[in-house]
């Protein structure tokens, strides 16, 4: 019956993947669905986008492994969501517009900057598809455990199905689909989030029975400000668990959803729903893991704690309910990597096809080109996730912090800050970037510290520093970077 209803499932999302099909004309509907979303659907699907397997796995399993230490990733993903869509997305869709219609992160930055050497899109998009790499084989490894533990597949069986399905859709449907499937996915992932801690603890005797419990157990693991063996939370500690936040202004498969929204007025309504979604799923997913110490037995050492969720499922409901309930972490898996896919495919048609090979490739001829795309970089990933050790977590850990690190002071700078011009720019991809990836290397004192806080603060010293000291833009750029504050603060 669990694998009836996963079937079903899956069944539905190829019907709008084909649907969505029907209506891709050209690469801007591929790219982004022909900027046409409304605020529920551009609200829900960049919550959904960003979430991914973690939310339902990731979290819950460090929750249940780390007790409320895991809230203050919560706490700095919840303020860094409100503050992606107030400071970013009115200005970003609708400077993305005035500089050129710009469709992927890097063609807005050679736009925004009118950088004729083409080196900044072409930097862009190399870290894109390196971060996202990991980040596809994260919901990748997620799927792969998920149809592990549903249908007793084995683990390679089982990621590799999960990749087929993930793709199909992508493949053919394009922004649209993702869009579409995006929104029903995330209202099935809060559905089964809520329900699923509230019938644990209700099956416990009550939440004063559940806390007792877990108090009984270990009662750091109710302390937000000391690990598992009472010792008290290191500064760097606390500050690498709040710099998730950081990551929001960074991430191009979510910021493609503030440029693919209807206006600039939807986006009032757009933060209101995707701050409530966010708000909640995090709670929620903090409680499950929280819920699991207490009720699953014998307890679950290693990469194995990321499968609480499924366990109280399996645990809790009837199979039909259950098929309900995975199948949401089916969501969760899908409406990111499909995310992921698309953005890499994007990158790579758009900012190196079309703007190094072929130029003047047709709108067919570089939609299938995104297809292809799509296929090469889903085949990399899998065999990034070929390993059934890995941690979701920590896979997207690494990427988040990546993107976050390259693009988030470049983005948030380019908005608001006139001086900044195309080497500042440039220097702060490249100095974030490379911070992540060198400083993920060591470890020892303050290189315990989350990769994304020197990445971020090293891009934004890095960005004023050689904007100062190079030539200040062109009439032309402040310009059309006034035109563009305008136009979003109307």
């Amino acid at each position: 019956m669990v694998g009836a209803t996963f079937i079903v499932y899956i069944c539905l999302m190829m019907l709008v993947g084909y649907l969505a099909y029907r209506r891709t004309r050209d690469l801007s509907d591929y790219i982004l669905g022909g900027r046409r979303l409304g605020s529920w659907v551009t609200a829900l699907s960049a919550c959904a986008s960003d979430m991914s397997g973690w939310l339902l796995l990731g979290l819950p399993g460090y929750a249940y492994a780390a007790g409320l230490e895991a809230g203050w990733i919560a706490l700095g993903l919840l303020v860094g969501t409100y503050f992606n869509w107030q400071l970013v997305a009115a200005r970003l869709r609708q400077y993305s517009v005035v500089a050129g219609n710009s469709q992927t992160l890097p063609e807005f930055f050679e736009n925004r900057f009118h950088d004729k050497t083409r080196l900044l899109r072409v930097v862009s998009a190399l870290f894109i598809l390196l971060f996202f790499l990991f980040y596809t084989s994260s919901g990748l490894v997620a799927g792969g455990k998920l149809f592990n533990a549903v249908f007793d597949l084995p683990y390679h069986w089982a990621v590799t199905i999960g990749a087929l399905v993930i793709v199909s859709y992508t493949f053919f449907g394009g922004f649209l689909a993702v869009s579409w499937t995006d929104l029903f996915q995330g209202l099935l992932m809060v559905l089964a989030l809520v329900v699923v801690p509230l019938i644990a603890i209700a099956s416990l005797g009550g939440w004063k029975e559940t806390i007792a419990s877990i108090s009984e157990t270990n009662p750091a693991l109710l302390d937000m400000l000391t690990d598992v063996k009472n010792e008290p939370l290191g500064m760097l500690t606390i500050i690498s668990l709040l710099a998730w936040g950081l990551g929001y202004f960074g991430q191009p498969h979510i910021l493609a959803r503030f440029k693919a929204i209807r206006s600039v007025a939807e986006i009032p309504a757009a933060r209101l729903i995707a701050v409530t979604w966010v708000f909640i799923t995090l709670v929620a997913a903090v409680v499950v893991g929280l819920v699991g110490i207490d009720y699953l037995q014998p307890s679950l050492q290693g990469a194995d704690t990321e499968k609480v969720f499924i366990l109280l499922v399996d645990a809790l409901f009837h199979p039909l309910i259950a098929g309900l309930c995975l199948a949401a972490i089916l969501a969760a898996i899908m409406s990111t990597a499909d995310s992921q896919l698309l953005v890499s495919a994007a990158a790579f048609t758009s900012d190196f096809y079309k703007a190094l090979l072929r130029r003047a490739a047709s709108e067919q001829e570089l939609v299938w080109t995104g297809r292809a795309a799509v296929l090469v970089i889903a085949i990399v990933a899998l065999l990034l996730a070929w390993n059934p050790d890995r941690q979701v977590l920590v896979l997207v850990a690494y990427a988040w912090a990546g993107f976050g690190a390259a693009f988030g002071p470049t983005l948030i700078l380019s908005l608001y800050w006139r001086r900044m011009n195309h080497y500042g720019a440039l220097a702060g991809i490249i100095v974030g970037g490379s911070t992540v990836v060198i400083w993920k290397q060591l470890s020892g004192g303050l290189f315990d510290l989350y990769e994304i806080v020197p990445g971020f603060v090293f891009s934004l010293l890095s960005i004023v520093a050689v904007s100062l000291l190079t030539q200040p833009p062109e009439e032309s750029v402040l310009e059309e970077f006034d035109k563009a504050v305008k136009e979003a603060a109307a």
